[in-house]
């Protein structure tokens, strides 16, 4: 059967896109903050909502879209043998103190998706983003590589000999949650103290420093010296966390995307390369840091790709259909 049309997803915990797209690459993109009130479910309605709205938008009966790829944050567990989300930047219910307004310890999103669509794939966001750099972006066909996001929370994918790594439960790649620090107090939404995520992420810094993390960084690329201080010292944090997985994957490239790192990479740089650049040459020598080429559209298009057929790939990798909203 002819594949018109297909749909993807993407969850994180700041916002939900959705994006529908055919031959000739996406047609609608819908995003909106993601929901983090109602019942566990509430996530995967409103992903099922925004991909109806953007099959409106782009005027094609949603009833076309048979397959649908999902880039979501995780980790991921098993309800009744589908794919659920026990994320901790969503699910308020999985530590003490949390500032998500819900008590949620596991969202059944394949089971919601499943309602509506025959054909269902979910990946981790940062894999699904490793999939579209690696057949659109920066890392075409690069055996070893690590995509890695910089956001509301950390994430990784993993690429070693040229195979994506994906673990027992799809969970392969949450270094974010590496811990870095007895001593520190920092709090990660998972439940640890002192994890990657807990010291660096945007979520946590917001926290511990009371503003928002555009307005913390935005302060410190200004050279606000209280502000200059707290990124640059969660910049050493990333960089030592990067030469961890440099040292353990031998990789030959870190691809960076998220929305830390798309806005403020290139001042970053200088305070993370050198954590990897000055330590065991035999191991980090030649290990390059550069930006995603598919920008803010990563792991939409990582969530097309996932369930897009092979004969589209050619065309969408010549015209590049995805720019036109990434510039949005």
């Amino acid at each position: 059967m002819q594949v018109l049309h297909v749909g993807a997803i993407d969850i994180g915990g700041t916002k939900i896109a959705a994006t529908v797209a055919n031959a000739h690459g996406p047609l609608a993109r819908i995003t909106q903050a993601t929901v983090k009130t109602g019942a566990p479910r509430a996530v995967g309605d409103q992903a099922v909502a925004l991909l109806h709205a953007a099959c409106e938008q782009a005027g094609i009966d949603c009833r076309s879209i048979k397959s649908v790829g999902v880039s979501s944050c995780g980790p991921f567990a098993r309800i009744d043998g589908m794919l659920g989300l026990k994320t901790p930047n969503i699910c308020g219910g999985l530590t003490e103190g949390t500032d998500l307004p819900n008590d949620w310890t596991i969202i059944p999103l394949e089971q919601v998706l499943r309602e509506q669509f025959e054909h269902v794939v979910i990946e981790n966001d940062c894999v699904a983003a490793l999939f579209a750099e690696r057949n659109f972006g920066s890392v075409r066909d690069e055996p070893d590589c690590v995509y890695v996001t910089w956001s509301t929370g950390i994430g990784f994918g993993l690429c070693v000999d040229g195979r994506i790594l994906h673990g027992k439960h799809g969970n392969a790649g949450h270094a974010g949650h590496m811990l870095m620090s007895e001593q520190s107090e920092a709090l990660c939404g998972c439940g640890n103290r002192g994890d990657l995520e807990a010291l660096i992420s945007g979520r946590s810094l917001g926290n511990r420093f009371g503003q928002s993390a555009p307005d913390l960084f935005a302060a410190a690329r200004s050279g606000e010296p209280a502000a200059y201080a707290a990124v640059a010292h969660a910049a050493q944090w990333f960089g030592r966390a990067l030469y961890n997985l440099a040292a353990i994957l031998d990789t030959r490239v870190f691809v960076m995307g998220g929305s830390i790192w798309n806005y403020h990479g290139e001042w970053l740089l200088p305070l993370v390369q050198p954590e990897i650049e000055r330590r065991l040459p035999a191991l980090t020598q030649g290990v390059s840091i550069v930006p995603a080429a598919l920008g803010g559209m990563v792991a939409d298009v990582g969530a097309l790709s996932l369930v897009m057929p092979a004969d589209w790939m050619p065309r969408w990798r010549n015209t590049q259909p995805w720019a036109l909203f990434a510039a949005e």
